[in-house]
């Protein structure tokens, strides 16, 4: 029998991020995809190394892979409506729920479960933090976003990286990893190539 599970998940690359927004350089869902998974992963071993925390970073960048799998059903929803009011959050994990539970079934039986606890928490404190950092890297990703639009002279995004901004300074607070990571690797994003050295 034949899988469409990862012939579907290829098509996040048609997924475009940020509808409502003129972009000076359009991102897929593909690109913000990876990007999520590898700040995920040096979130959690920012944790690991500095704060002697015992997550599991290679977990925390496959979950940062799938995060936003749903929107190959959904469509990626714009954050403006996706959070207006409760009523609309709620619907919408109601939807993403679905949507996700139907991409799951495209799997074959005995290797649903594998890829099922990368949508589904555990339960667990270790994990439940994991995915906050998680969370996090994906609002970093977003901002990473804003800051390269607004250095290309896009002003289009200066509300959103405002409040991206506010929302992540309120996780640092929280998460010591949001906060180095912010203060070490955030501030050579935009930079040219020769300013890499």
């Amino acid at each position: 029998m034949t899988s469409t599970f990862f012939a579907a998940v290829s098509r996040m690359k048609y997924i475009e991020r940020w509808a409502l927004m003129r972009s000076a350089r359009p991102e897929n869902l593909s690109e913000h995809s990876l990007e999520v998974a590898m700040i995920a992963h040096g979130l959690c071993t920012i944790g690991n190394v500095r704060y002697g925390r015992h997550l599991n970073a290679e977990r925390a960048a496959l979950i940062g892979l799938y995060h936003d799998a749903a929107e190959i059903i959904t469509g990626d929803m714009p954050t403006p409506v996706k959070y207006y009011n409760d009523d609309i959050r709620t619907a919408y994990k109601q939807i993403e729920g679905i949507a996700e539970n139907r991409l799951l079934s495209r799997l074959p039986e005995d290797l649903r479960p594998a890829y099922e606890i990368l949508f589904t928490p555990d339960g667990t404190e270790e994990d439940a933090y994991m995915r906050r950092l998680v969370k996090a890297a994906d609002k970093l990703s977003a901002l990473i976003k804003c800051i390269e639009e607004e250095r290309s002279g896009n002003t289009e995004f200066r509300t959103a990286a405002e409040s991206t901004k506010k929302a992540l300074m309120e996780m640092a607070g929280e998460y010591p990893e949001v906060k180095d990571f912010m203060e070490e690797f955030l501030p050579a994003y935009g930079s040219t190539l020769d300013e890499l050295k």
